[in-house]
This record gives C-alpha cells, sequence and structure tokens, in this order.
C-alpha cells in the first residue's frame, strides 16, 4: 500500500513531514503541470464531485488535502455558506488563498493548514467533506478516514476523487508507460523536484482503488460506499455516508 511509500527515500523524516514538504516545494508551478500531467481531464472529474455533494444541499463543506483550493473553490457553486480547506503544506494552501481572494470568495472559503489524521474540528461538524488526489498522501489511511467519519455529521456525504489503475488492455499498458516513464520526464523538464512526480506516479500505481478501497471505508464506518471509475479507470470517484 502507498503508506509505505515516501517522496524523498533516503529522509529520515515520516511520511507526513516529507509530504509537506514536497508540496511547499513544486507549489508554484503545481496547476499548471497538474493540468498538462491530466490533459485537462481532472476538471471534468471535479465537476462530478461537485455534483454528487450539491445533490445533498450541504451547508457546510470540509475539503481536505485542498493543496491549492481548486475543488474547494469549484463546490463554492453550491448553496454551501461556509467551505473550509484543510492541508498540511503552507506553501500549497498560499497559492490557494491568492486565487480565493482573486475570486473575491474569502467570506465562503477558509483555508487553513492542518492534518488530516488530527482533524481540528468538533464532531458531527461538517454535511459534506471531500478529498481530491489526496488521500493517497495520508500517512496512516484508516486513521484519517475514522476522522473524517468523526467530523461528519450523520447522513452527511463523503466523496473522494483519487488516482486508480485501468484494468482492461491496451488501457492498463498505456497507463503503466505514461506513469513510469511520461509523468517523471515531465516532472524533471518542469519542476525543481523529480522526486515529487515520481512519488506522485508510485503512490497512484499502489494505492487500493475500487473495491479494495470500498471495503477500507466500510471497515472504518462508511455506510451506502460507491464507486464511479473515471476516463476508462485512470481515476475514480467515491461516495459515502455517515449514519
Amino acid at each position: 500500500m502507498s503508506d509505505n511509500i515516501t517522496p524523498y527515500k533516503e529522509s529520515e523524516l515520516g511520511k507526513k513531514k516529507q509530504v509537506e514538504q514536497m508540496f511547499d516545494t513544486i507549489s508554484g508551478n503545481y496547476d499548471n503541470l497538474n493540468r498538462m500531467i491530466s490533459l485537462g481531464t481532472d476538471q471534468g472529474w471535479r465537476k462530478k464531485v461537485l455534483k454528487l455533494v450539491v445533490e445533498t444541499n450541504p451547508n457546510t463543506i470540509l475539503d481536505i488535502a485542498t493543496g491549492t483550493g481548486d475543488l474547494a473553490i469549484l463546490l463554492s457553486k453550491s448553496n454551501a455558506e461556509k467551505i473550509t480547506g484543510l492541508d498540511l503544506s503552507a506553501g500549497m494552501l498560499e497559492v490557494g488563498k491568492q486565487k480565493v481572494k482573486a475570486l473575491n470568495l474569502q467570506n465562503r472559503i477558509e483555508m487553513i493548514q492542518g492534518d488530516s489524521e488530527n482533524l481540528p474540528f468538533e464532531d458531527n461538524t461538517f454535511d459534506a467533506i471531500t478529498v481530491g488526489f489526496g488521500i493517497r498522501n495520508f500517512e496512516n489511511l484508516k486513521k484519517g478516514l475514522s476522522e473524517i467519519l468523526r467530523v461528519l455529521k450523520p447522513n452527511g456525504i463523503f466523496v473522494i476523487l483519487e488516482t486508480s489503475v485501468p484494468t482492461k488492455f491496451p488501457f492498463k499498458q498505456g497507463y503503466f508507460f505514461y506513469t513510469q516513464n511520461i509523468l517523471p520526464f515531465m516532472g524533471k523538464l518542469f519542476s525543481r523536484d523529480q522526486k515529487a512526480y515520481k512519488y506522485l506516479s508510485d503512490s497512484a500505481k499502489n494505492f487500493p482503488f475500487g473495491e479494495e478501497l470500498n471495503n477500507i471505508l466500510r471497515q472504518v464506518g462508511f455506510k451506502n460506499v460507491k464507486h464511479q471509475p473515471q476516463t476508462m479507470g485512470i481515476a475514480t470517484i467515491y461516495s459515502a455516508s455517515k449514519l
């Protein structure tokens, strides 16, 4: 599992601190490179997350691993009065805060630094919680999911958007070629931190997906767990609720 995969293998820091350091380093060009790597398909996936959330008509939303705030900003299209974006990386949050300010959304979106495995909120605080491309960066997946369950309100919705691995020919073979060769090369070409993009590739390939992640969500205590593969299986949207 990607719990054991870290950005900097030679570092004595734990995964959590390494992930924070990595995203601080790449925060300046993360958005542009991310769009290029995904060929823009990530934006369509996020819109599907928005649709699932909007259907529950939440008043309060928490976006964990918010990064530069793309999903939190998109979620402002809902009727929610308050959206909180939480991330480990101060560098990513600073970029996100600038984007929120440019869109004049400061009254609705708050960006805060925090740990997904020790959330600074009371039990049953949020109507909806989302994680976009961040769940595989948790140091302890079950602990992070348990914290999410704790702060989610009863009948609230939890939505994950995460990379996954295609299982059908030829998409599986194409995926592995892309992640093993093209993605690290692009990271080297456009980023100061080639190891960061190697980690993003390795963690994606090794993270549980589909029914395996569904079962982990059920073990933690989530109900009504479902998943929807996207774009030939290179990403998956998961939804769950709390009774």
